[in-house]
């Protein structure tokens, strides 16, 4: 059993770092894309606009799905639809080729985030520690080496095809091997998930809205930065365009390191704590960079915001498995469509209070939500008898008891 659980955590884990890169690979030449299918500024927030939208989609059907079939299984075949569809955005010539390659990208990347969740919050019940951090931080690993790999193809000005072609032809096969380790590591299964939903159907949505909240409000957080970083440093500090560039690299690489340990913390000082931390770390940053004099200064905010606000989503995840033990499926994959609220309301809403009000201002409203989260806190506590979870603590101390040799 030891051996399985390693080989499932490896392989989620480079699930993980592959749809990083995937994802990065998209956003970071939205620009090209643009330009090779002739999208109008008018319609490109539409195009951007319809990802999310069907990635919630995509997140509920998963919900279904897996009262059926194991989160693994759609794991297994959502990762190749997603990397293929990337190439297609990349390969065709027509607006409706583009339409098409996006819609697939979205509905996939909906099953995808879920199913990647699902596996993780069950192997962290199996080991019965924090490892939900390590691979989210895959995953910005994954963020960083996919926009760094954008950055080569545009600066030698490579046609998106050319760009996306080897990586795709790497990281399929390989996404392919991989998922022969994933691992449902609840044990029953869906069925087992199935019952619990049905049972926790009418109280599910009323338990899991503080973490909704805290979800969408993170997300706000983090499409602010990828958004609005390189504006801001430009239009209201004044720096030179090379170097409003940095913040979002920088914020990329705080957040994977802020991942890369947040597990310890969370198993020192528990997830309360370690959330309410990033939370504060998260106010600063947007304090920091609504007040700086500088741009030196408000690149220091963005790190900030990038070591806070990295810890808040994993644990809400990992939260809601703790929440609702006997149905953790169907309550991640409720939680992840607000992922997809968050990335949706976070660029327009800055974007419209900036033009209405000011930037620096603005940075004031996800400052003042990310901190919210401290109202929230206590539902990241571990309660799982709470809600249908049965035999819950005691399955998970003695799962805990046996890990300490994993």
């Amino acid at each position: 059993m030891t051996g399985v659980l390693r080989r499932g955590r490896a392989s989620l884990a480079f699930g993980f770092f592959a749809q990083g890169v995937a994802f990065a690979l998209l956003v970071t030449r939205i620009p090209a894309i643009q330009d090779r299918y002739g999208v109008s500024d008018a319609l490109l927030p539409a195009f951007l606009a319809a990802v999310p939208v069907l990635a919630g989609v995509g997140s509920v059907v998963t919900e279904r799905l897996v009262k059926r079939i194991p989160p693994s299984r759609i794991l297994r075949w959502s990762q190749p639809v997603v990397l293929l569809a990337l190439l297609g955005v990349a390969a065709g010539e027509r607006m409706v080729e583009l339409a098409v390659a996006l819609a697939a990208f979205g509905l996939a990347v909906g099953a995808l985030d879920a199913s990647m969740n699902m596996l993780g919050v069950s192997l962290q019940r199996a080991y019965g520690r924090s490892i939900m951090l390590g691979f989210h931080a895959a995953y910005s690993l994954g963020g960083i080496l996919g926009a760094s790999l954008a950055w080569a193809g545009a600066h030698w000005d490579l046609a998106l095809v050319v760009s996306y072609l080897p990586v795709v032809g790497v990281l399929l096969p390989a996404a392919l091997v991989a998922s022969r380790w994933y691992v449902d590591a609840d044990g029953a299964g869906s069925a087992e998930e199935a019952g619990g939903a049905g049972k926790a159907e009418g109280i599910v949505f009323k338990a899991l809205l503080p973490l909704c909240l805290v979800m969408t409000f993170a997300y706000i957080g983090d499409a602010t930065v990828s958004n609005w970083s390189a504006k801001y440093l430009q239009d209201v500090l004044g720096s030179s365009e090379q170097l409003a560039t940095v913040p979002y690299n920088v914020y990329m690489v705080t957040t994977l390191i802020g991942r890369a340990v947040g597990d310890f913390g969370v198993r020192r000082f528990g997830a309360v704590a370690v959330v309410r931390g990033g939370a504060i770390v998260a106010a600063v940053g947007f304090a920091v960079v609504a007040g700086a004099a500088g741009a030196w200064v408000g690149m220091a905010g963005f790190t900030l915001l990038g070591l806070g606000l990295c810890v808040i989503v994993p644990q809400t995840f990992a939260a809601a498995g703790r929440l609702f033990p006997g149905a953790s499926d169907a309550a991640v994959a409720r939680l992840n469509i607000f992922n997809y609220v968050g990335f949706l309301i976070g660029s327009p809403l800055v974007g419209a209070l900036g033009d209405a009000w000011s930037y620096r201002g603005a940075m004031l409203v996800p400052m003042v939500l990310v901190l919210v989260t401290l109202v929230y806190a206590r539902s990241f506590a571990a309660q799982p008898d709470r809600y249908g979870g049965g035999h819950e603590r005691s399955r998970t101390a003695d799962v805990g008891r046996g890990s300490n040799e994993l």
